[in-house]
């Protein structure tokens, strides 16, 4: 099983930070980039996206996983964290995945795996509580020498064309504020609504040019205006009606929204091919705790706060092990400058 993986590129290389890092949030330098050298698209995507967010090219690590899996054995992933790890610089807080599979480890989603360390337990009763995050609503910016966490996201690599459009958006969200709206959606899929006890009430935030939108409806159409997304259903629908802003966070709360390239529910790809930044679903079985998925409050204080999307997500979801984050991770379109 440990042949599949091999360890490529340079052991050495400079610090990525020199000190402590500034308040604003995750910078670049601070971003460790992942390519599977033996997926062509992750190599091209890899490098187009280390030139565009100026990431040191120190801050590269190759993998090799053939087959595109959409899941490993928890043995096979142990050694691929272990590639991984050998190949990272100092001062690195959160890793970036440049592939579509694998996303699973068994039943843990990748990401989470990376960043709490496979939950086996969870495997057994996927419907139970998990391993809460020491990371939950932090303030922390230094998660790893603050929790000992290094954050990780996963860029989809379907589509070159697709996934540079998603660089370019995550990269546009940095240039200004812009008048946008969130949108929370209560739906008539009643064991989907379970986080929506915490959806913000509808108001106008004048400082942050945002409006927040609090509906009881089953999906939006023809708005053009979106920064935020959220809502429970197992399929959304009128996306193809919709304009996303640069740096949009949308997600539904369903049980295999993670499963990428699976076909039983929506599959959270269709979120960033609609226009979205960045996204999050579960890989397996998490019953409708809340907990599980993205909390609507802590989720956007912190984006308004200035954090960048992987930050943002990442602070949000309270039992992450089965949620997978996908999308572009420095996307910050509240960052002040």
């Amino acid at each position: 099983m440990r042949a599949f993986l091999t360890l490529c590129g340079s052991l050495c290389c400079l610090p990525a930070l020199a000190g402590p890092p500034p308040a604003t949030g995750l910078q670049s330098s601070q971003l460790a980039v992942v390519i599977n050298d033996d997926e062509p698209n992750s190599v091209a995507i890899g490098e187009y996206y280390r030139q565009a967010r100026n990431i040191p090219a120190c801050n590269v690590v190759h993998v090799n996983i053939p087959g595109k899996p959409r899941k490993l054995t928890a043995d096979q992933f142990r050694h691929l964290r272990n590639v991984i790890e050998l190949q990272l610089p100092p001062g690195i807080q959160a890793v970036l995945m440049v592939w579509t599979a694998p996303y699973a480890v068994e039943c843990n989603a990748i990401t989470a795996a990376f960043t709490l360390g496979f939950d086996a337990g969870l495997c057994e009763k996927p419907c139970e509580a998990s391993k809460p995050s020491p990371y939950f609503n932090a303030a922390s910016s230094r998660p790893y020498p603050d929790f000992g966490l290094r954050l990780s996201m996963l860029m989809p690599t379907e589509s070159v064309e697709e996934a540079k459009a998603l660089i370019m958006r995550g990269k546009a969200s940095g240039f200004r504020v812009q008048p946008a709206t969130a949108y929370y959606l209560a739906t008539s899929e009643t064991a989907r609504n379970s986080r929506s006890v915490y959806f913000p009430r509808s108001m106008v935030l004048p400082q942050q040019q945002l409006t927040i939108r609090t509906l009881r409806a089953d999906s939006i159409a023809d708005v053009k205006d979106i920064m935020v997304y959220q809502t429970g259903k197992a399929k959304v629908e009128q996306l193809e009606t919709l304009q996303f802003l640069p740096g949009a966070l949308a997600d539904h709360l369903t049980s295999f929204g993670g499963d990428l390239l699976g076909e039983s529910q929506m599959s959270s790809l269709r979120w960033l091919e609609a226009g979205a930044t960045a996204s999050y679903g579960s890989v397996s079985e998490p019953c409708n705790y809340w907990q599980k998925f993205p909390h609507p409050t802590v989720l956007l204080k912190h984006y308004l706060g200035g954090a960048t999307a992987i930050e943002a997500y990442w602070r949000s979801v309270a039992w992450p092990a089965q949620g997978l984050f996908i999308g572009e991770p420095l996307a910050a379109p509240y960052r002040p400058h």
